[in-house]
């Protein structure tokens, strides 16, 4: 375990300025204290480890070059910010990673200064830089930016609409690539191919400068031919180094490097500085490195709960998504059209079991949720049954796909909503609060919130089986309740007769509502099916003097909304009293504490009801 305290180099930097003050020689001292104090941090805490581990060496470089004071550095997604927030003076605070009012697990801009733009999701770096960067021509401002991406991110679309600006504008951008070959799972697909070409044509480089080299020196018409056999070095490029695609969109291409190599790193991004173009820096890093069971499993380790440091092992387990995960695996066993896809998240999803047991029918389309459910979309129109199991906060990119290309057309797919919820220490970026308001907008989705393990195989059983429609089953992180199940999804079980006061709840918050309303006098209902309502449990509802929706969801036009819009269709004098999620930011922290602050927690839900309660039959 390493202490703070401990840390001799790393306690004496309290800005990047000290930083340049060190030698080589303590540089790499200190990039192995950050790495000791990260790991013993996220075993405790909890976080992205090895992702951060893989950066230790370029984030350092990238300090000693620039001055981030003034000038920007852009974070894509931001899982690897973990070594730029202990350069620039939390790293006395950093015990509190990702704790209750404590340092974030991703960038923040109201955290520091030196956090140019708040991340959480992929791909959105180098656009939010071109931002910067035009907003400061306009203010009359100089400095350079520059945008921090993996090869992970660089798969999603998004990037390649901010490349192709940048290079067709020629604006200064500088992009450093961060290639450690993984996103969360390993990496797929043309890009990760053609990085890999480019990490194996270093002897470009050297042919390049021998060739312009023996030009030159032929006598009074070396620099004639030099201009003049230009296009043939392209020529040549082309079929040596496969580094076109970034040259094509207007980039200068600098690479690849060993990206923990520190002088060198900083060499290069002095260049970069004085290059005034669109610049690639193509690094190469190991994700994990530094750390035996990080780099053996890094992909275990790019988002971990608290686990021993000195073995790495840890009681993490899949959950809910090794329990969707089992029952996806046992119907496709017997119905071959079911097929399973990943948007980079095999591992996350706990669709592993399903890629090793069915690889034909296992598709990772990398961190393109866009394409993944436009695909899914294709696939459902020839015969296909096509299960997208995503994060929550994740299908969200993909939402004109899921109206346009599989609602409006009525086509069956199924989407595995995992992390659906409050997710904890990973904070507002991740909270998967908003699928319930949104997927309602949308025509023909069905959404199914079951509330126990049974529910759940039960709901994806019929999401893939009977239904004809697309269909939303989410779950969220932990574990769902192991409950007996009676009657079938589609209806609401009535676990305590109708009374005055009833709660309607649904999800995870049914667990809850079953322990708050034992000894209480009011009736209690599990609405698993949130579209469509159960139409028999509404008319007992509708008799009610009050109703209490619960989810763990936004409560905006979410599912006590439609509730409420029921009773009113009715004529119904019921009284709808929704509890769930604000709509306002709820920060990192524990489940437990994100519940209490939005009234979810046993003790608040109690509160809500009694005084309903004592308001009837006071």
């Amino acid at each position: 375990m390493t202490e703070y305290s401990e840390l001799k180099i790393l306690n004496t930097i309290k800005s990047p300025e000290d930083l340049k003050k060190l030698s080589g020689e303590e540089l790499y001292a200190l990039a192995d204290e950050i790495r000791r104090y990260m790991i013993t941090t996220v075993s405790k805490n909890g976080g992205h480890l090895a992702s951060n581990l893989g950066v230790v060496e370029m984030t350092i470089a990238l300090h000693k070059a620039f001055d981030f004071s003034t000038d920007r550095l852009v974070f894509d997604v931001g899982h690897q910010s973990y070594v730029h927030k202990l350069l620039t003076g939390r790293a006395e605070q950093f015990g509190t990673l990702r704790k209750k009012g404590g340092i974030a697990g991703f960038p923040k801009t109201a955290e520091s200064p030196y956090d140019a733009f708040n991340t959480g999701h992929s791909s959105t770096s180098i656009s939010a830089a071109i931002g910067i960067m035009r907003a400061d021509a306009l203010n009359g401002v100089k400095r350079s930016v520059v945008a921090l991406i993996g090869d992970g991110a660089l798969t999603g679309g998004m990037a390649y609409e901010a490349l192709d600006d940048v290079g067709q504008q020629k604006l200064p951008l500088i992009v450093v690539l961060n290639d450690n070959e993984m996103s969360i799972s390993g990496n797929v697909g043309g890009l990760s191919r053609h990085l890999a070409k480019m990490r194996s044509a270093r002897g470009y480089r050297n042919f390049k400068r021998g060739f312009s080299k023996v030009l030159k020196h032929i006598p009074l018409v070396g620099s004639w031919l030099s201009d003049r056999f230009e296009g043939l070095k392209n020529r040549i490029k082309y079929f040596i180094l496969p580094n076109v695609l970034f040259e094509e969109l207007g980039f200068t291409y600098l690479g690849p490097i060993d990206g923990h190599d520190i002088e060198t790193m900083t060499e290069v991004f002095d260049h970069a500085k004085k290059m005034d173009k669109p610049v690639v820096i193509h690094a190469i890093t190991k994700k994990g490195r530094g750390y035996e069971p990080a780099e053996k499993n890094p992909e275990k380790f790019h988002g971990i709960g608290k686990f021993d440091e000195s073995t790495g092992e840890s009681k993490a387990s899949f959950g809910n998504s090794a329990v969707f995960s089992d029952e996806l695996c046992r119907l496709a066993a017997d119905h071959k059209e079911i097929v399973a896809i990943t948007a980079a998240m095999a591992s996350g999803t706990g669709l592993d079991a399903f890629k090793t047991k069915y690889p034909d029918r296992f598709f990772d389309v990398g961190i393109a949720e866009q394409h993944a459910v436009t695909m899914a979309a294709g696939m459902a129109t020839a015969g296909i049954t096509p299960v997208f199991c995503v994060y929550s906060s994740f299908l969200q990119r993909g939402f004109d796909q899921l109206l346009h290309d599989v609602c409006l057309q009525d086509l069956k797919v199924v989407f595995g909503i995992d992390r659906a919820g409050l997710v904890g220490a990973d904070g507002e970026t991740h909270h998967g609060v908003y699928d319930i308001s949104y997927l309602l907008t949308l025509p023909n989705m069905k959404i199914l919130s079951p509330s126990s393990v049974q529910e759940l195989r039960a709901a994806l059983d019929w999401a893939a089986l009977t239904n004809d429609s697309p269909c939303a089953v989410r779950y969220n992180r932990g574990v769902l309740q192991d409950r007996e199940m009676t009657g079938d999804i589609l209806s609401w079980e009535c676990i305590k007769p109708f009374r005055s006061v009833c709660v309607v709840a649904t999800g995870r918050t049914v667990e809850t509502a079953i322990k708050v309303c034992e000894d209480l006098n009011v009736g209690l209902y599990n609405a698993r099916s949130i579209r469509p309502m159960d139409e028999s449990a509404l008319s007992q509802l509708a008799r009610a003097h009050y109703i209490i929706t619960v989810e763990d969801g936004i409560v905006n036009d979410g599912f006590g909304t439609q509730v409420a819009a029921n009773m009113c269709m009715r004529g119904s004098g019921a009284k709808v009293v929704t509890v769930g999620v604000p709509n306002r930011v709820i920060e990192q922290g524990s489940v437990s504490e994100q519940d209490e602050e939005c009234g979810l927690s046993a003790e608040e839900l109690k509160k809500t009801i009694q005084s309903l309660i004592g308001g009837i039959y006071a």
